[in-house]
């Protein structure tokens, strides 16, 4: 951080991941309009924060796609799975869209914690936008990257942030044993090859995640087989302290090791990371051509489980469905309103009229003074008195004098 920050001294690729961030709020240096392009790309209705709906209301979970799941082709396939498989459970959850920016995490792991500062702070004023009056238990998000997962959920409260934070393989998992999602083919029978995972680092060994991966890729029917170094004494995909933006240009690379340990397990490598995906699935294309050998199958728990359902029986949002409910129920509530407000209407005038009523009686009650042209007119709207009672009101004034 002191060479970053105070120094300058930092590698050259850095520069370029620090300038894309600045200026576009994601390390590829992408347009922000094109971080929904991946929901063009899907036939259900993935609602966007400020664009198809107003508010959170109504909602359970917000989907942090992030920047990798937005932009990088092989992750945007997990994206999308998860995205489908929430919808196929019944789970309502929105997306920020354009209104995401880069979590932060390869800034400060790289020494650039100002700009660190810069996107979270950023990141924390948009999601408390649109958690505004939302109890702090309801403020879920899913996340497809452990990065995020790690920064959202462990680093943000640094900022006063307080969110759940959930990793799509423990959210998913728990829809499974819920019923709501219920595999029926067996991903192994498909293929016919047993499947190794590796554990990424954010997710495994700084936040303990080991089982829920593990437990869905066995939901999904598939024969699991680890590797020699799995769990927490598993090996880095070569992608983690901002390494994934940096060339390697002493020893063996990190991925091709790791990927070398893969291969020898199974033809099939699961992932929970779109890091460790990348890094891997580059890594085989390396090791496949040394051996040549076919290279290795890469990816994550959620293509598993989706290849799994019996789609057909499966009924995904339309879209544009969140939109018109959003639409039914500000219609609703203007409706409850207005309702509300002629409810509390003739309360109000009866409460005008006793007014007059009392100042009448405070007129009567008070002497005629001046030309005493007041006691003699007749109150607007009222009918004029009868003769007989004028005669008995003007009788003591006829009397004689004795």
């Amino acid at each position: 951080r002191y060479q970053v920050m105070e120094e300058s001294e930092f590698p050259g690729e850095l520069g370029l991941l620090f300038m894309n961030l600045e200026t576009k709020g994601n390390p590829w240096g992408q347009n922000a309009k094109d971080r929904t392009n991946w929901i063009d790309e899907v036939d259900f209705d993935v609602p966007v924060y400020g664009q198809d709906v107003a508010s959170f209301d109504g909602f359970e979970y917000l989907f942090w796609v992030g920047c990798a799941g937005a932009y990088e082709d092989r992750a945007k396939k997990t994206t999308k799975a998860v995205a489908e498989l929430l919808a196929a459970a019944g789970v309502k959850f929105l997306v920020l869209g354009t209104g995401e920016t880069c979590n932060g995490d390869s800034a400060r792991r790289s020494g650039n914690e100002f700009l660190f500062q810069q996107l979270a702070a950023q990141n924390v004023e948009t999601i408390n936008e649109l958690f505004e009056g939302v109890a702090t238990l309801d403020r879920k998000i899913v996340v497809t990257c452990p990065h995020c997962f790690n920064t959202i959920g462990r680093e943000y409260p640094q900022l006063g942030a307080n969110y759940t934070v959930a990793h799509h393989t423990q959210l998913l998992n728990r829809l499974v044993r819920d019923k709501k999602l219920v595999p029926v083919k067996s991903v192994s029978e498909q293929n016919g090859a047993p499947i190794t995972y590796h554990d990424p680092c954010f997710l495994g060994r700084h936040n303990k995640v080991y089982d829920a991966p593990r437990e869905l890729i066995g939901a999904s029917g598939a024969t699991l087989v680890e590797m020699p170094r799995h769990a927490d004494r598993g090996l880095c995909c070569g992608a983690g302290g901002a390494r994934m933006w940096m060339e390697e240009h002493i020893g063996k690379r990190v991925n091709v090791e790791r990927t070398e340990e893969a291969m020898d397990t199974a033809s099939t490598i699961a992932t929970g990371c779109p890091f460790c995906r990348v890094m891997i699935t580059d890594g085989g294309d390396d090791v496949a051509a040394a051996r040549n050998v076919e290279k290795a199958d890469v990816r994550d728990g959620a293509q598993l489980l989706l290849g799994s359902l019996d789609k057909s029986a499966i009924t995904l949002p339309d879209k544009g469905a969140a939109a018109k409910e959003s639409e039914k129920r500000a219609g609703a509530r203007v409706d409850a309103e207005a309702m509300a407000e002629a409810a509390a209407a003739p309360a109000a005038p009866a409460v005008e009229e006793a007014a007059p009523a009392a100042t009448t009686a405070a007129a009567a009650a008070k002497p005629v003074t001046g030309l005493g042209m007041a006691g003699a007119a007749k109150r607007p709207g009222a009918k004029k008195a009868a003769p007989s009672a004028q005669a008995s009101a003007s009788a003591p004034a006829a009397a004689p004098v004795k």
